[in-house]
């Protein structure tokens, strides 16, 4: 398996999936998918897609890094979060994941760190006033006012 990514969709619409994959899809490649209908939205002339019907066919290859990623985040959520999280905050766990499962096979802890860097670097900048607060009331309080 190569790289992922994972995005929160707002509807399983078709036109969720075509803005997914005319962003992260390299043109002519290939996309393996099922038979689901919002998938018939890929253009067939910029991508190549094999369609597997899962209940009629015995090869389980195609689809074999769909169902381990999406098994290891069901995990994820319900192991590490115990299935209490924002769903707010849902793409920032997907991103999080992403950038980890990524760099599995990293060797070195220190590609791993410059990569962090990278990414904070290209992060704009936040301002103390701009920090969306989503703190119960009390602790809100006590986080503007400065009083400890």
């Amino acid at each position: 398996m190569g790289r992922i990514r994972l995005h929160v969709a707002l509807d399983c619409s078709g036109y969720s999936m075509e803005t997914f994959i005319l962003d992260n899809i390299e043109p002519a490649s290939t996309i393996a998918t099922d038979e689901w209908q919002s998938y018939n939205i890929i253009d067939t002339q910029q991508f190549r897609r094999e369609i597997t019907n899962q209940s009629k066919s015995k090869d389980y290859d195609k689809l074999y890094g769909a169902h381990l990623v999406t098994t290891l985040i069901k995990r994820l959520i319900r192991g590490t979060y115990q299935g209490r999280f924002e769903p707010k905050y849902l793409q920032n766990y997907l991103d999080e994941y992403v950038f980890r499962f990524n760099r599995r096979k990293s060797k070195s802890i220190g590609k791993k760190f410059m990569r962090i860097v990278q990414q904070a670097m290209k992060t704009p900048r936040i301002i103390w006033p701009d920090i969306p607060w989503d703190l119960d009331p009390l602790s809100e309080y006590f986080a503007t006012t400065g009083v400890s």
